[in-house]
């Protein structure tokens, strides 16, 4: 009845001559009392609501300016699950939320902040990947989603530890979680006396490292193509090398080189990226992936460009805000295989979208590597080359029905593609 009461508009006097009428005066006066602290509550938590989206629009506005790729850059606004009035901020950006603690001091909300790395990873700040592909994923959990990899010998920094997993990111900027036994963590000192050793570079796409000099012992591990290894020692068919973990082993000397004599030697021509390209026909479509034991469609671009020293940006949603935009589209805003044709260049990369026929302004989801006549390369089911044009035996009308840009990578000056050898990651 209490319910119904105060759900209707009726006249404070009313109500209170129906109370009367109906209670006693205790019981009456005690009533009164619950229902004003009631009032007071509603009221006060109202407040609280208008105040915590308040907190909430300056973040979405702080966010979007300075920090709208959470791949790269974390700014996280959560509730606090064992304190439901309390905000906590992640992030990676200190000075945004610097700016974001200016915007809210004002503001009567508790809010704990949290700054990467932190705490729980001590001074260990630095992680080198010890064994042949990392599997970096989503979230601290070997079921979560695969994000990306990292490469034996590759550095990635240390933002926090959750139980048997890191946060870390990646040379090209990726931040993800590698399980603690993929990586050895390094103080800045461990890590400046790891970098100053001479190197060498797996070079072939698949092979091994063996416990003796003669090649034939029991296996260390397997090596892929981009693996990076300390030099310790060289012999005329062998290098002996040391993992980050100071375990030594032996590995074929014809399928590596010097670290310093394979960077100079790059030469990322067209022809070459797609020489290159070439090499991982036939590999398996990997979610996730960017080795040569399988590759998503942007994993195959990324490690095509790192074959020839550089590092581009992980994502084909990302890939495509980098380089020289080429015009591929008429003034429809349609794909014309024509000015494809025209203004394409070797080496240049076609960025698609799934969605183009369902919303003008679809997220980008695929990428390849245009080499000519029509052609491109791409990681689509395996690693397999199609063309653009329909009267070719391997036209993919799908492929080519949803393509939304091109961009020219090669010789750009855009920020986010630079070479390996300026790269403080190696």
């Amino acid at each position: 009845m209490l319910t119904c009461i105060l759900r209707t508009s009726i006249d404070n006097t009313i109500f209170l001559k129906i109370m009367k009428q109906k209670y006693n005066h205790l019981r009456f006066y005690s009533l009164l009392l619950f229902l004003s602290f009631t009032l007071f509550v509603n009221a006060q938590t109202t407040n609280d609501s208008a105040l915590y989206n308040q907190v909430k629009e300056i973040h979405e506005q702080l966010k979007s300016q300075y920090a709208p790729d959470q791949r790269t850059k974390l700014f996280i606004l959560s509730q606090q699950p064992e304190r439901q009035n309390e905000l906590e901020l992640l992030s990676t950006e200190s000075e945004v939320v610097e700016l974001f603690k200016e915007k809210v001091k004002n503001l009567d909300v508790p809010i704990t902040y949290r700054l990467l790395p932190d705490s729980s990873v001590g001074n260990k700040l630095y992680g080198i990947v010890n064994i042949s592909v990392a599997n970096l994923r989503t979230r601290p959990s070997h079921a979560a989603e695969m994000a990306t990899q990292a490469l034996l010998g590759s550095r990635v920094d240390i933002l926090e530890k959750n139980g048997g997993d890191y946060r870390v990111r990646t040379p090209e900027g990726y931040i993800a979680w590698v399980p603690t036994s993929s990586i050895v963590t390094m103080t800045e000192r461990e890590y400046d006396a790891w970098k100053n050793l001479d190197k060498i570079i797996f070079t072939d796409s698949y092979g091994k490292s063996y416990s003796n000099k003669e090649l034939q012992g029991s296996q260390i591990s397997d090596l892929v193509f981009g693996n990076i290894l300390a030099l310790m020692e060289e012999g005329e068919a062998y290098f002996k090398v040391q993992y980050p973990d100071q375990k030594t082993a032996f590995i074929e000397k014809s399928q590596s080189q010097s670290f310093d004599s394979w960077l100079t030697s790059r030469n990322p021509t067209a022809e070459n990226l797609i020489k290159d390209a070439k090499t991982m026909l036939g590999l398996p479509y990997l979610w996730g992936g960017t080795s040569v034991k399988g590759v998503d469609c942007s994993g195959f671009t990324k490690t095509a460009f790192l074959m020839n020293g550089i590092i581009i940006p992980r994502d084909a949603s990302q890939q495509v805000l980098e380089g020289e935009p080429i015009e591929i589209l008429d003034e429809n805003n349609e794909f014309s295989p024509d000015l494809a044709l025209k203004n394409l260049r070797k080496g240049d990369l076609l960025f698609f979208a799934a969605g183009k026929n369902k919303t003008p302004n679809a997220r980008v989801t695929h990428v390849a590597i245009y080499m000519e006549n029509g052609e491109f390369i791409h990681s689509a089911g395996s690693v397999r080359i199609n063309s653009m044009l329909k009267d070719a035996d391997n036209y993919d009308d799908f492929q080519t029905r949803t393509v939304v840009a091109a961009r020219r990578y090669l010789n750009s000056s855009s920020k986010g593609i630079f070479p390996v050898k300026t790269n403080k990651y190696y």
